[in-house]
Order: structure tokens, then C-alpha cells, then sequence
């Protein structure tokens, strides 16, 4: 159980989500089950008998074989009693304590059911533990209970925004962002090569050698020697011509590569941004109509009387306007020091005297901003609501 994440769903649509979500990120079938009431199945068990499927004893055995049976049967019988109302359960058999951590933030995409304030809401209704022999919900008891659930969330989402200061606590939240930085694959041009075949003309000169017979006759007169007598038959003599041609041929060489690659260079970027955070200052008022706490945001935008700011605009331009900055830098200053000189801690103060103290909440509730850079705005907003603008 060290590192089991159970997580529960109305949707089945929803948990084979999730559940197709875990798979696609690294877990084994082995590691994820899926516990629904709708099939009467639960994940590597097979289908539960006839006699288990009017009693939800099936489910209870699944959980106990999740849970153990020397654990505290508290969470097991919560679960169990959710698959019988007519969710589904989705656990996860992590390997690592940092596979829990990865299956809880794919599980959280999903919208699982917060089971603690659900199973309160079972108890306010009279539920006080899983019994095996209670039947199945059918459709139209989900229906109606989770109607039922919805009402009493909007109702008591309807009472906490309707509380006042009388003994009731005024949840203020704190919202800070955070800036997450990735990167993506993008498009930067590249080459395209093509291969065509072209063709130029060529000349080469060669020396071709030409036989010709040449027949020629010249009258003789003189006496027949024994050798002309001898030759004195028939008989035929025969020379033949012969004669030189050009022959062509054509041979391939490779003369030149072309090599077409990719080369990878890394390189930092530095991302420069702004975050935005609401932070809370809580404040002691005087005793005038009974003692309270309030707690105001430090953006200082509902200070009394504030809500023209001509006068700080105009100081922000003859004392920082040459300095290129806006005056939105400057606007939370000012009516901070507006703020500080209205309340009972600095009432009749001297500058001198109270500026370490404003310096240190400044900068604690501010850090992004100097106290230098500001100091001059401040005294200004304090100054306005005090009269003694030098």
C-alpha cells in the first residue's frame, strides 16, 4: 500500500480516461485496475457470481484484498461503498515512490471525486460503513444522490460567501503564478537538391586510314624469259581494300559528391517574464466599534478616499517620469504609504522614525521592488493623507 494510488471517478468515461492516460504513460495492466459497479467486474478478477452481484460482496473483497485485512478498514469500506453508489475506482500498484507522484498528476487531470468530503456527506446522511449485504445503487438512486450531493455543495458554497466578521472565518485566498517554461519543434527553412540530367556537345578529331587498289597497265616489247612462260596459264590474282571507321562508345565516371546533412547546435535562451502573486497583510484596527482583524490584500486599491489618483500621477511624473519606468510600478507604493499614515500604528508619526519599519514590510511583501526605487512614492502617499507635504 505504500505506494497504491486509488483514485475515484462518476464517469466511467472518465476513469477509462485516466486509465488510458496511465498506460500511455509507462504503467503495466498489471499495475491498473478499474473497479466499476456498471459491469459488476473489477479489474484482473473476473466477473463476480450472481449471489455476490445482489450483495456487493465481490467489491468488499476486492478492496480487502487491496487494502489488506489487518489495515484500518476505514478507506476500504469508503471505496467499497463508492463502487455500490455507483462510481468507479481507479488504483494504481506503483513500483517507486516517484511513480506514485506521476500517477497522481495524470489521475488529477481526470476531475476524480474529492472521497473525503463525499463519504462526510454519506455520514451526514446516515451512512456509518460499508455493509456487503446493502443492494447496488440503480440508476435512479445515483441520479438522485448526486443530485442531492451537488445541492448541499452549492448550498455551502452559497454560506461560506455569505459570511460576515460576527465569530465566522473569511477565507481569503493567496494566488501566486508560476512560470513554466518548454519548448516545441519549429519550422527554420532547410535545402532541397535535385539530380536532372543535362547534355553538351563534344568534338574529337581521329585519324582514319584508307587503302585504295590501283590497276595499271603499261605496254611492253621483249622476248618471254622461262619465268613468263611458266606463268603463261590462266589464273587470277586478288587484293582486297581495307579502310579505317570511327567507333563511339560511352563510359560513366563519378567526378563529384554532393553530401546533404544536419549538424546539431545547442544553444540557452534566457526567458525573462513577470509573475504575479497576491499577498495578504493582516492588520490590528482600533477598538471603535468593538476590536476585529481584518486581512487586506497589499495592493492597497480600496484605501479611503483613494480612488483618484491625479495627485499621485503628477508627483510620478515630475519624480520619476524621465526615468523611462511606468507609473503602474508606482501606483502600489503610493497608496501604501496613503494606507500606512491613516492607521492607528503610525498615527502622528515622524518619517524619520517610522521609515525602518515600512521599509521592512515593504520589502518583505514586496521583493521584486527596492525600497530606494519606491521610498520617495511612499513618503509622498503618506504624506498626502497626513497634510505635511514638504
Amino acid at each position: 500500500m505504500a505506494n497504491t494510488v486509488v483514485g475515484v471517478y462518476d464517469s466511467y468515461a472518465q476513469a477509462q480516461q485516466a486509465m488510458n492516460a496511465l498506460l500511455a504513460c509507462g504503467f503495466s495492466r498489471d499495475e491498473v485496475q478499474l473497479s466499476s459497479a456498471s459491469d459488476r467486474t473489477t479489474a484482473g478478477q473476473g466477473k463476480i457470481t450472481t449471489d455476490e452481484q445482489s450483495s456487493g460482496s465481490g467489491i468488499g473483497n476486492f478492496f480487502r484484498n487491496l487494502f489488506g485485512m489487518d489495515d484500518d478498514p476505514t478507506d476500504r469500506d469508503v471505496y467499497s461503498e463508492a463502487v455500490r453508489r455507483g462510481s468507479c475506482v481507479l488504483t494504481v500498484n506503483a513500483d517507486s515512490a516517484e511513480g506514485a507522484d506521476k500517477a497522481v498528476d495524470v489521475m488529477n487531470q481526470f476531475n476524480p471525486v474529492d472521497i473525503d468530503d463525499r463519504s462526510s456527506y454519506w455520514k451526514n446522511q446516515g451512512w456509518s460503513g460499508y455493509d456487503e449485504s446493502a443492494p447496488m445503487f440503480t440508476d435512479s438512486d445515483i441520479e438522485n444522490e448526486r443530485n442531492s450531493y451537488q445541492a448541499t455543495r452549492s448550498s455551502k458554497s452559497s454560506d461560506m460567501t455569505s459570511q460576515s466578521t460576527s465569530g465566522q472565518e473569511t477565507r481569503i485566498p493567496v494566488v501566486e503564478e508560476q512560470l513554466k517554461v518548454g519548448k516545441r519543434a519549429v519550422q527554420r527553412g532547410g535545402v532541397r537538391v535535385y539530380s536532372r540530367v543535362t547534355e553538351k556537345p563534344v568534338q574529337e578529331s581521329v585519324e582514319l586510314r584508307q587503302e585504295h587498289v590501283k590497276v595499271e597497265r603499261h605496254p611492253v616489247d621483249q622476248p618471254a624469259t622461262e619465268a613468263d612462260i611458266a606463268a603463261f596459264k590462266e589464273g587470277s590474282v586478288e587484293l582486297r581494300e581495307t579502310g579505317e571507321e570511327a567507333v563511339v562508345s560511352k563510359s560513366a565516371r563519378v567526378v563529384e559528391e554532393v553530401v546533404v546533412g544536419k549538424e546539431v547546435t545547442q544553444q540557452t535562451e534566457n526567458i525573462n517574464d513577470t509573475v504575479r502573486r497576491t499577498d495578504v497583510e493582516v492588520e490590528q484596527l482600533g477598538a471603535t466599534s468593538g476590536a476585529s482583524t481584518t486581512a487586506r490584500s497589499t495592493d492597497y486599491a480600496g484605501t479611503t478616499g483613494m480612488s483618484d489618483d491625479s495627485d499621485f500621477r503628477t508627483h510620478w511624473q515630475n519624480a520619476y517620469g524621465q526615468s523611462g519606468g511606468r507609473y503602474e510600478d508606482y501606483d502600489s507604493a503610493y497608496r501604501y504609504g496613503s494606507t500606512m499614515a491613516g492607521s492607528e500604528r503610525y498615527k502622528n508619526y515622524r518619517w524619520e522614525d517610522a521609515e525602518p519599519e515600512m521599509r521592512r514590510e515593504w520589502e518583505s511583501n514586496h521583493p521584486e521592488s527596492t525600497w530606494d526605487k519606491v521610498k520617495d512614492a511612499v513618503r509622498y502617499g503618506a504624506e498626502r493623507v497626513t497634510g505635511r507635504r514638504q
